[in-house]
């Protein structure tokens, strides 16, 4: 199935790297990290990738600048090795929230890390729900942005005792209109929207909320929590507003500082569904409110069928969704 390719994993997704390898039925290929004392990084491969389809499994997470730095490293060894072709398989892509200039002399970051991979010798670049879709259009290479809103759907209609008579999915903002409506088609339901600005202080404040939401089991979807700041806003607005319960499906869990705090101190969500495009910490499994669902069966498929040349929207199953990869 996977003849001329070999699978490789550097620091931040070793578990979810392992996953995908064990679906495959293949092992991950020997490499080498050394840190030196000067804080300077070494990458370099131990299996031989001479003429080999190389695919590597990172999340460019926190610590965003040595996950990167990793990335890069070992991209330049593969290519100076011989590899054949170079496919970056990057769960979680940081710095995408970087993908414009909101101020007059700032830096689009996103654009900067895509051009630096390519640079580097990437490839392909297969991600899992860009923060915007159209920073595909940053890459020199080819992109495939997979979604994980399908996973999340049918692991959300697989609980037990589920009743989705009274319940309705909730964009957190405008932007996710069309993530929330591709959940809302997978379960079923109506969808409302959080009317949101921010502050002078750049602080999320809810205007209005756009949907009927009194005595409903409110779902939101976005794809990502860092602060958590926005969706406990949106959570309590929600409650204030006479929801029954909130719960949360989040594609990166992210869960910068004050998240924890926010989150053990406020207790505004019943649950909280996410992938693990990013590790979760110890004290936030402790919070009990987390259930983490794995992205191993859909990267797996997505290695699968860039190997032999398959269309990825079959990585989704008999589910399906809108805007899934094509190629």
């Amino acid at each position: 199935m996977l003849e001329n390719a070999i699978l490789f994993s550097l620091s931040a997704n070793q578990d979810l790297a392992e996953s995908i390898a064990s679906r495959l039925g293949v092992k991950l290929g020997e490499r080498s990290i050394k840190s030196f004392p000067s804080g300077e990084t070494m990458v370099e491969p131990i299996d031989t990738v001479r003429g080999k389809d190389v695919f590597i499994i990172q999340s460019t997470c926190p610590p965003v600048n040595e996950n990167l730095m990793e990335v890069l490293i070992f991209v330049d060894a593969l290519r100076r090795a011989s590899a054949h072709e170079i496919n970056l398989v990057v769960p979680y892509f940081g710095y995408a929230r970087q993908d414009r200039k909101a101020k007059p002399r700032q830096p689009i970051t996103a654009a900067l890390v895509a051009h630096l991979l390519t640079t580097a010798g990437v490839d392909r670049v297969v991600t899992v729900n860009l923060h915007a879709a159209q920073e595909q259009g940053f890459f020199s290479c080819l992109v495939d942005d997979l979604t994980a809103v399908p996973l999340l759907g049918t692991t959300f209609l697989s609980e037990p005792g589920l009743d989705l008579s009274n319940a309705v999915v909730v964009s957190p903002d405008h932007g996710g209109v069309n993530r929330a409506r591709d959940l809302a088609e997978i379960l079923d339901t109506p969808i409302a929207i959080i009317d949101k600005r921010r502050n002078s202080k750049l602080e999320p404040e809810v205007m209005n909320i756009i949907g009927d939401i009194k005595g409903k089991d409110c779902i939101l979807i976005d794809d990502m929590m860092d602060t958590a700041r926005s969706a406990v806003a949106g959570a309590k607005a929600l409650r204030a507003n006479g929801a029954k319960s909130v719960r949360m499906m989040v594609v990166h869990a992210v869960l910068s500082d004050p998240c924890y705090q926010l989150l053990s101190e406020e207790k505004p969500f019943d649950s909280i569904i996410i992938t693990d495009s990013i590790p979760l910490q110890q004290k936030f499994v402790d919070l009990g409110i987390f259930k983490v669902v794995s992205l191993a069966d859909v990267l797996a498929e997505a290695i699968n069928r860039v190997v032999n040349d398959a269309p990825l929207s079959g990585v989704y199953g008999p589910i399906g969704t809108k805007g899934a990869a094509n190629r």
